[in-house]
């Protein structure tokens, strides 16, 4: 939710129920941003584009990663260069909504590195997944070996991405 003031931002805490709100200011969107755009930016230059003291900013930033906003940092690798030529977009529908049955295939899915992101949507299916491959003949392997047998899956659709347009990990902090 954004509040009347432009330079301020509120989250609320989906665990903790829309009472508990983050409260971001400008200098934390700033801060924020600037993260986005390089996390190994060295924490005396960061302090000197947000005027802060070292100090100052090393608060920050523990509070900001305390409160869940900042909930790592991560190198961005270029998946080709490491062997995996095929991004997939794997769409599943599963046969039953069982409670136990949804937990168990968030469970399985969550143990098979392939899949980089996991939705569960409204709609014509259940979930949607981005998935990384080497091949087609490793695709074939991840849909029959690994995605098809756990159970409850019952329809699965793959599309194959043959351009990535925009790809992007930075949120608008606008």
């Amino acid at each position: 939710m954004i509040s009347n003031n432009p330079s301020q931002v509120l989250f609320a805490d989906e665990e903790a129920g829309a009472d508990d709100t983050i409260r971001l200011d400008a200098l934390d969107l700033k801060l924020l941003g600037l993260l986005q755009e390089n996390s190994r930016t060295p924490n005396s230059e960061l302090a000197r584009q947000v005027d802060l003291s070292p100090p100052g900013l090393q608060k920050r930033l523990r509070k900001l990663e305390d409160r869940g906003v900042i909930r790592g940092y991560t190198a961005l690798l270029d998946r080709q260069a490491v062997g995996l030529d095929l991004l997939c977009f794997v769409q599943v529908t599963l046969a039953h909504h069982e409670p136990a049955m949804i937990q168990g295939f968030r469970d399985d899915l969550g143990k098979i590195p392939e899949v980089l992101e996991c939705h569960h949507l409204t709609g014509e299916f259940d979930y949607l997944m981005k998935v990384v491959v080497k091949n087609h003949k490793h695709l074939e392997w991840f849909l029959f070996e690994k995605l098809t047998p756990i159970p409850g899956v019952d329809k699965v659709r793959t599309s194959i991405v043959l351009r990535e347009i925009k790809e992007s990990t930075s949120l608008p902090l606008v």
